[in-house]
C-alpha cells in the first residue's frame, strides 16, 4: 500500500468523487484564527461561540454534562470558557463542529466512533504530555480527526461498516486494502482531503495519510516527515490503551504497527503499561 501524497486537486476531486466531505465550518476558520493568537481575545471568542447558536448550545450541554463533572453548572458560553479554559474549549468546539458535520448520518455505529474516537484524542493529549516532546493540542486534534474519512464514507456508502479500535478484519485482513478494493477509496485518503480542507496543518492530513502504512513508514522516512510519524505513534499508543482499558484486548493496529510505535517514540511495553496506569489515575477518562 502507498498512499499518493501530491495529487492535485482536480486528480483529489476525481478520486473522491461521490464521496460526502463537508466545507470548514466559517465558524472554526475564525475560532482558530482567534484562539492560536499570542493574545486571544476571550471577549470575541465567546461572541463568536454565542453568535451560532447550535454551537452555544452543543457547548453547554457537553461542559455540563457528567463527563466533566463540574460543582457549578455553567449558564453561558462566557462561564465555560472560565471553568474550562481556553485549550479545552478549543478542543470541545472543534469536536462538536466535526461531529455536526456529520450529523445527518447519526446511527449506533456512528455513536460507537465518536465514543472511541473522543476518548483516543483525550488520551492521545495525555500521553503528549507524559512522554514530553509533543504539542498536547496538536495530538488532540490529530487523534479526533485521525479517522474522521470513515464518517464521509459512512455518509456516502450505506454497505460501508467502518472498522472500530478493537474489532479485526477476517484473516487480520489490512483495512486499507479492503476499502480500496470495495470501494476504490479508503478512509485515510478521503479523512486527509477534509483536513486539508478544513486548513487543518499540513502534519495533520499529511499523519492522517499514512497512519496504517506502517512499513513505508519505518523503510521510507524520506515520504514521511519525522515529526507527523510520531504522532501516528502517539497516537496507536493511545488506541492500545482505550481497546485494553474498554475490551481487555488489544487493538487490531498493534499488531501491524506496535512494534514500529515503540521504536519511533524510544519507549518499551513497560514504559505504556505505566502511562497507562497513570492515565486512569489522572484522566478521568475510564
Amino acid at each position: 500500500m502507498d498512499q499518493n501524497t501530491s495529487l492535485t486537486d482536480k486528480e483529489a476531486e476525481q478520486v473522491l468523487s461521490g464521496i460526502c466531505i463537508p466545507p470548514c465550518p466559517a465558524i472554526l476558520t475564525k475560532l482558530m484564527k482567534e484562539m492560536r493568537g499570542d493574545e486571544p481575545d476571550f471577549g470575541k471568542i465567546t461572541r463568536l461561540i454565542s453568535e451560532d447558536a447550535s454551537l452555544a448550545a452543543a457547548m453547554l450541554k457537553t461542559v455540563n454534562s457528567a463527563f466533566y463533572g463540574l460543582r457549578n453548572k455553567a449558564t453561558s458560553v462566557q462561564q465555560a470558557i472560565i471553568l474550562l479554559g481556553l485549550r479545552e474549549v478549543r478542543r470541545l468546539t472543534t469536536r462538536i463542529l466535526l461531529r455536526d458535520a456529520f450529523s445527518s448520518g447519526s446511527s449506533e455505529r456512528m455513536e460507537q466512533y465518536w465514543e472511541s474516537s473522543s476518548a483516543i484524542a483525550q488520551i492521545s493529549s495525555f500521553l503528549a504530555g507524559h512522554f514530553g516532546g509533543f504539542d498536547r493540542d496538536e495530538a488532540f486534534t490529530y487523534a479526533l480527526f485521525r479517522d474522521c474519512g470513515m464518517l464521509a464514507m459512512m455518509e456516502s456508502y450505506e454497505d460501508y461498516a467502518p472498522l472500530l479500535p478493537g474489532e479485526t478484519l477476517p484473516g487480520n485482513g489490512n483495512i486499507i486494502a479492503r476499502e480500496n478494493q470495495l470501494h476504490n477509496v479508503n478512509h485515510a485518503l478521503v479523512g486527509a482531503n477534509l483536513a486539508r480542507l478544513w486548513l487543518l496543518p499540513a502534519e495533520i492530513h499529511e499523519s492522517i495519510l499514512w497512519h496504517h502504512d506502517y512499513t513505508t513508514m519505518s523503510q521510507g522516512r524520506e515520504k514521511i516527515d519525522p515529526t507527523h510519524a510520531k504522532c501516528i505513534a502517539l497516537t496507536l499508543a493511545a488506541e492500545w490503551i482505550y481497546v485494553k482499558q474498554t475490551t481487555g484486548g488489544e487493538s487490531p493496529d498493534w499488531h501491524n504497527g506496535g512494534a514500529y510505535a515503540l521504536a519511533d517514540l524510544g519507549k518499551s511495553m513497560e514504559d505504556l503499561e505505566a502511562a497507562m496506569t497513570e492515565t486512569m489515575q489522572v484522566s478521568g477518562i475510564f
